[in-house]
């Protein structure tokens, strides 16, 4: 797995929100290929749920929209072009899930009439058809946020503990690079004696080699005055 210290945290989150975007795309194209085949219940259900897709589409775009700011300024221009084409699907989309619910008599089928007598009963039948879709999609969304929170937050903890990892690495090798420096202190330590230690015998050596040039040469003196002795 890749070191996070290594990696921009916006960049994969990006990329994590635009894999799933993606994913709900080609749902929501799926979906929406199939309402024309479709009336009555299984038309209303299935534009229901292209609906749901559409909101979740968007939530997505929302979060990378959020997710683009940390995001290195060399990197932007192609991000922004990636969103521009991903706003540009979900408008189509909406356009044509528009298109689609304005057809009541493929939606309703055989049972939808209007009612000149009774034009309440039409408007009741829309406002809780309308309730009832905005709260399974509160629902859905609900839990569509709750499961990218526990996404998040997965991801952080993951961070978080190689973060950890990391720092306990860099203080353990703090605590080697100071014992090495301390082992370098003492060896310049030794080096230092042992060059006095040097000076000393050499300055012995000196001494010993004066020391014997002079004996040396009082025994040559004394030679020379003994053999100059004998011949006098």
């Amino acid at each position: 797995m890749a070191n996070p210290l290594d990696t921009d945290a916006g960049s994969e989150l990006f990329a994590s929100y635009e894999a799933e975007f993606k994913l709900v795309q080609a749902d929501l194209d799926q979906k929406l290929d199939q309402v024309p085949e479709l009336t009555g219940e299984p038309r209303k259900a299935a534009i229901s749920q292209a609906e749901r897709a559409l909101e979740e589409a968007d939530e997505l775009l929302a979060q990378m929209r959020l997710e683009k700011q940390n995001i290195p300024s060399s990197q932007r221009p192609k991000i922004n072009s990636r969103l521009r084409t991903h706003e540009s699907a979900v408008s189509a989309a909406k356009s044509k899930l528009a298109s689609l619910a304005s057809d009541r008599a493929s939606l309703f089928g055989a049972r939808y009439r209007d009612d000149p007598e009774n034009p309440s009963s039409s408007a009741n039948a829309d406002i809780q058809l309308a309730q009832r879709q905005q709260l399974l999609s509160g629902t859905e969304r609900l839990d569509r946020s709750t499961q990218r929170l526990k996404a998040s937050q997965a991801l952080a903890n993951e961070t978080e503990a190689i973060g950890a990892a990391a720092l306990a690495d860099l203080h353990q090798q703090r605590e080697t690079i100071l014992h090495t420096q301390g082992v370098l202190g003492q060896s310049e330590g030794y080096v230092d004696r042992s060059v006095k230690t040097l000076r000393g015998m050499a300055r012995r050596m000196a001494t010993n080699r004066v020391i014997t040039i002079a004996i040396i040469t009082v025994l040559v003196l004394l030679i020379m005055a003994v053999i100059f002795s004998k011949f006098r």
